[in-house]
């Protein structure tokens, strides 16, 4: 009709035409890195409910409030000790470049934490800096190599992403360098695809026996992680303590990855928010809540973040995303030449084109120059210390003396859905959605 405004669909927006008709012209999907964009019930939908008459809160910075933790002390003669409860998730030599990898060791390093390898194995970069370094055993068994593992903190056995939960990693042909290609025993310049699964068990008695001989190999020294992308979270749980684990990984739909389909991305797993209760409950039926710790991951962004998380049930979190934005990643700085790529600062996510302006998700030489690892390893550690700090300020207000004492009592939901998923009151209410009783 005439003078009527043109009405967008709900269902078919102009992001969703744009995809439709990349698709058309192109004929392959979409890939990409990152983790999902779209809105999912997160920390945000929760608050704490801060102490007042009922509760004692603790004196600003005058009462201690403690943010160690020990991973890993089920089984392994040497578990982690760490001064702060945030870890550096599993991120590889590949997807990110050597400058990255050692800023990340110094920045976790300088604040007493732990960083991760990921896919392709471990670099001299990465352990030169790292006091405490994860070994991660994937699929792939890209870089694998049994004397690195003994010169690890700890390993970690990844069955899943929560990018990607039922998927394996993709590493594009313009990522593998001769180093890299090296390193995984792969053609240089050939797309990488990883094993969505490992070759050599097909269910958890396997896993059991693989636990075995990696404590063999490493002389029962070492903790073992077991990490799980979110999905049927309750039942994998209870299948890795079942297994052995020392610690159980859940990393939620907001995790990242460095690339993997966008229909993946976006349409498998389930939130973190949702993932946590359901890891917590498995660990206390089994009776090892806490003597089987539980790092969750996936969308941690603030103290606040860590302080709901740990509320909720976790022992520790680990951050990957952020870590990279702390480096330097998706910077202003580079807003000229992240437009040049058809992107911008802060929307930036072809991690798999190996073009990264910062110098951090980058094969190429000139690029990852830019990138001052020393630099790089004291912003992480201011961020770190912020988390932190900000962690600690919510506990003393609910009077926790320990980052470890905050529990689900000390939360409130804003929303139905996360009160709901988070198994905490609705804000003003008793009710709990859903909960029996």
């Amino acid at each position: 009709m005439t003078g009527t405004l043109p009405r967008e669909s709900a269902t078919f927006d102009r992001g969703v035409i744009a995809e439709i008709q990349r698709a058309a012209e192109t004929g392959i999907y979409d890939i990409r890195g990152w983790g999902a964009k779209r809105r999912l019930p997160h920390f945000d939908d929760l608050l704490f409910l801060g102490a007042s008459m009922s509760r004692y809160p603790l004196e600003g910075y005058r009462e201690r409030c403690a943010t160690d933790v020990v991973l890993g002390d089920r089984n392994a003669k040497h578990p982690l000790h760490l001064d702060i409860p945030i870890t550096i998730a599993g991120m590889s030599f590949g997807a990110l470049s050597g400058q990255a990898k050692e800023a990340l060791g110094r920045g976790a390093s300088a604040m007493g934490s732990s960083t991760t390898t990921g896919d392709g194995g471990m670099t001299p970069e990465e352990r030169g800096q790292s006091k405490n370094l994860v070994y991660q055993y994937l699929p792939s068994r890209y870089g694998m190599n049994p004397d690195d593992l003994r010169q690890a903190d700890a390993i970690e056995i990844v069955l899943g992403q929560g990018a990607k939960p039922g998927g394996g990693g993709m590493l594009l042909g313009q990522k593998i360098t001769e180093r890299v290609a090296a390193m995984r025993t792969l053609p240089r310049g050939v797309d990488q695809r990883s094993a969505c699964r490992h070759p050599d068990w097909t269910g958890p008695d396997d896993l059991a026996i693989k636990i075995l001989e990696l404590r063999e190999i490493t002389q029962w020294e070492k903790p073992i992680y077991i990490k799980v992308g979110a999905s049927r979270t309750y039942y994998d749980v209870k299948l890795a303590v079942k297994a052995g684990a020392d610690v159980v990984v859940v990393d939620g739909m907001q995790g990242g990855t460095a690339a993997t389909q966008e229909v993946f991305i976006e349409h498998v797993g389930i939130p973190t928010l949702a993932a946590i209760p359901q890891a917590v409950q498995a660990l206390q039926e089994l009776g090892v809540h806490r003597k089987v710790q539980l790092i969750v991951s996936g969308g941690i962004r603030t103290g606040a973040d860590v302080a709901k998380a740990m509320a909720l049930g976790a022992d520790a979190v680990a951050i990957g995303t952020a870590a990279l934005i702390a480096l330097g990643d998706n910077s202003p700085r580079y807003a000229a030449e992240y437009a040049a790529l058809g992107s911008a600062a802060g929307s930036y996510d072809d991690f798999q084109e190996g073009r990264d302006p910062a110098g951090i998700t980058t094969q190429d030489p000139e690029l990852a120059a830019r990138l001052d690892p020393v630099a790089g390893g004291r912003r992480l550690a201011n961020y770190l210390r912020v988390l932190t700090m900000e962690a600690q300020t919510l506990a003393r207000a609910c009077g926790k003396s320990h980052l470890r004492n905050l529990e689900p009592e000390d939360l409130v939901a804003l929303t139905v859905e996360a009160s709901a998923m988070a198994r905490v009151p609705l804000a003003g209410t008793s009710w709990i959605p859903g909960a029996v009783g």
